[in-house]
C-alpha cells in the first residue's frame, strides 16, 4: 500500500481528502504545519507529499526545499492562489505538480495517481548524449565526473528529450507524455518552467542554449550532436 503525506492545516478539508485518499487504498498520514510535516515525513516510506502552501508554522514551500534536498519523492502542491510567482516559485523549489483550489476531488485523484504512476515507472536505465548519462530508475544525470540533482518530473522530461534525439516534440505532445493525460490539467506555462530550470543545470549558457532548443511555436528538441543534430533553426 502506497503511503502519502498529506500537510494541510484546514482540518476538515484534511480530513476530507484523508478519506478520498483512503478510499482509493492509499494509505494517508495527516499533518497540520510545517514542523508536524517534517517529523511525519522523516519516518520515512512516502510515495508522495501533498502539500498545502499556507501553513500556520510557515509556508510549505519551506518544507518544500527542505524535503527536495533529501528526498525525490513527488511533491504535489495544494494552492488557494493561481498566480503564476506562486507556482512558479513552487516548482522551482521542486515541487511536481499543483492544484488551485477550489478543486474536483476527481481531478485531484487522478493527479495523484499520475504522479505515482510516472515515479514507479519503469523505463531503459540508462541512456547517453552529448557527454551526459541518465540514469533513469535512479532519477540521477551525470556529467562530467558529477551529478546533476534533478526531481522526478525533470527527470521524466530529460528521459523524453533524451530518447527522441534531433526530433522536434511539439509542446502538446511533451505535456501528454509528462503528465500521462491529454494536458488537461496542466498549461503550457508549467512546461516553459520546466524547460527553463533544465537549462539552467546544463546548458553553459542557459540564454543561449546548445542543447535544449526551441523550436519557436512548435516545441523543442534535444539536440544531439553526435547523430547530426545542429544549432537551433527558430530561438
Amino acid at each position: 500500500m502506497e503511503k502519502i503525506l498529506l500537510v494541510e492545516d484546514d482540518s476538515a478539508l484534511a480530513v476530507g481528502l484523508k478519506f478520498s485518499m483512503e478510499k482509493e487504498g492509499y494509505s494517508v498520514i495527516c499533518a497540520g504545519g510545517v514542523k508536524e510535516g517534517l517529523r511525519q515525513f522523516e519516518t520515512g516510506g512516502f510515495a508522495l507529499v501533498v502539500l498545502d502552501i499556507g501553513l500556520p508554522d510557515g509556508s510549505g514551500f519551506d518544507l518544500c526545499r527542505i524535503i527536495r534536498e533529501q528526498s525525490a519523492v513527488p511533491i504535489l502542491f495544494l494552492t488557494a492562489c493561481d498566480e503564476e510567482i506562486n507556482v512558479v516559485m513552487g516548482l522551482d523549489m521542486g515541487a511536481d505538480e499543483y492544484i488551485t483550489k477550489p478543486f474536483r476531488l476527481r481531478e485531484l485523484m487522478s493527479r495523484i495517481k499520475a504522479l505515482l504512476r510516472r515515479s514507479g515507472g519503469k523505463r531503459e536505465d540508462r541512456l547517453e548524449s552529448n557527454g551526459y548519462q541518465l540514469r533513469a530508475e535512479e532519477c540521477r544525470l551525470l556529467f562530467d565526473g558529477g551529478e546533476i540533482p534533478l526531481t522526478p518530473v525533470e527527470c521524466r522530461l530529460v528521459y523524453i528529450l533524451i530518447s527522441n534525439p534531433n526530433r522536434i516534440l511539439t509542446r502538446t505532445q511533451l505535456l501528454q507524455k509528462l503528465w500521462d493525460s491529454a494536458g488537461d490539467f496542466v498549461d503550457a506555462n508549467t512546461l516553459t518552467v520546466y524547460i527553463r530550470r533544465l537549462r539552467e543545470k546544463i546548458e553553459q549558457n542557459p540564454s543561449s542554449p546548445k542543447i535544449i532548443l526551441t523550436v519557436r511555436g512548435v516545441g523543442y528538441r534535444w539536440n544531439d550532436v553526435a547523430q547530426g543534430g545542429g544549432e537551433n533553426e527558430q530561438d
